[in-house]
């Protein structure tokens, strides 16, 4: 059962983007009103605003935060053309019974984008305080902390130029078959090409460059999130687009002995309309997406290994509205018509019982 419960955000205007931290605990907010606000939850499971600040210019269109190990640390980007990153200090307490004081430092802004900067996402934690933005000008820029407690220098490690507008891009999480192995979606509509391109750091080359582009996919790309790797040998991609779509992406071997990815697109239909958002549970056994519907859609893979839309979400808060498979057996019916029973023998010289 999913339970509802809308939050009074006090934006005052579109909330572009809402994430998680890497708990659960906090949750950062970003809308075209260019504040960024931090709620944390109680223990009855509220969530309230304990910090907001006005991080940019422009429209801020995503939030990201860092693994906890590097501290609390976030990063924005906006339509003004720079990323930001900030870093949460924590003051001195007034008294014994009061919090100690919480605000929400710059410590520096990239200004390397010369246009709008649509997406900003920090890297695994084993590739150490890294951080990767997208812009519009079709550049993807990686930069790095070499210094941890000295978050003001981010110096440029990579740039990778497209020929496409960009407008979203996620790393994978995991390091199986292809370290740093990086996605990132164009919003252009007037191309019809492959929109979802596949990035990893050549040893050879010395710098990351396109290993693939996802030809299946040639609408406009709003968000591109890979699943967290649970020990699965292949990497998911889910795909916001003008419908939803999961990639899989396996390693196979050529005939001259080369490793390449073997690529799978599954296409989802059901918003029946443009997909605006996608993101993935811990386990990736659950697929959340978003649509111009108004609706949450909850996806799950069923016993053939094959995606399906679980539960609908309304905006409105009228409850869940679930949409089960057709046709898919419960685990009650299944057992009952496959279990048969066979006698093998009688069991003799009982012990009575005591």
């Amino acid at each position: 059962m999913f339970d509802v419960e809308p939050i009074i955000a006090d934006h005052k205007d579109v909330i572009h983007d809402v994430v998680f931290d890497y708990y659960g605990r906090r949750m950062a907010t970003c809308s075209s009103d260019q504040t960024v606000k931090i709620w944390d939850e109680d223990g009855q499971g509220k969530w309230s605003v304990t910090s907001s600040w006005k991080a940019h210019s422009g429209s801020i269109w995503r939030v990201s935060w860092a693994h906890p190990e590097f501290g609390q640390v976030v990063a924005t980007c906006s339509f003004d053309r720079t990323a930001s990153v900030w870093e949460e200090v924590i003051g001195e307490k007034v008294s014994a019974t009061n919090a100690p004081t919480r605000r929400w430092v710059r410590r520096t802004t990239l200004v390397d984008s010369r246009t709008s900067v649509t997406d900003v996402e920090f890297a695994p934690k084993y590739l150490g305080l890294v951080l990767a933005t997208a812009s519009a000008d079709g550049i993807i820029r990686i930069y790095e902390a070499p210094d941890i407690m000295n978050l003001s220098q981010w110096p440029v490690q990579h740039e990778i130029a497209n020929k496409l507008p960009l407008s979203c891009l996620s790393w994978n999480t995991s390091t199986y078959m292809v370290t740093q192995l990086l996605a990132a979606g164009s919003d252009e509509a007037a191309t019809p090409t492959g929109k979802v391109f596949l990035f990893a750091y050549s040893e050879n080359a010395r710098k990351c460059v396109k290993i693939e582009t996802v030809n299946d996919i040639t609408d406009p790309v709003t968000d591109v999130a890979f699943a967290p790797n649970a020990g699965r040998t292949f990497h998911m991609l889910a795909v916001a687009s003008k419908d939803l779509y999961i990639v899989n992406l396996r390693g196979v071997t050529d005939a001259t002995g080369n490793s390449k990815l073997d690529i799978q697109t599954v296409k989802f239909s059901e918003h029946n309309c443009p997909v605006w958002r996608v993101c993935w549970n811990m386990l990736a056994t659950m697929l959340i997406s978003t649509g111009d519907d108004g609706c949450v859609r909850l996806w799950r893979m069923n016993y053939n290994k094959q995606w399906r839309c679980a539960a609908v979400l309304k905006a409105e808060g009228s409850g869940p509205t679930y949409e089960p498979a057709p046709h898919t057996p419960t685990l009650a019916t299944t057992a009952s018509a496959t279990a048969k029973f066979y006698k093998k023998g009688t069991i003799g010289n009982q012990v009575p019982w005591h």
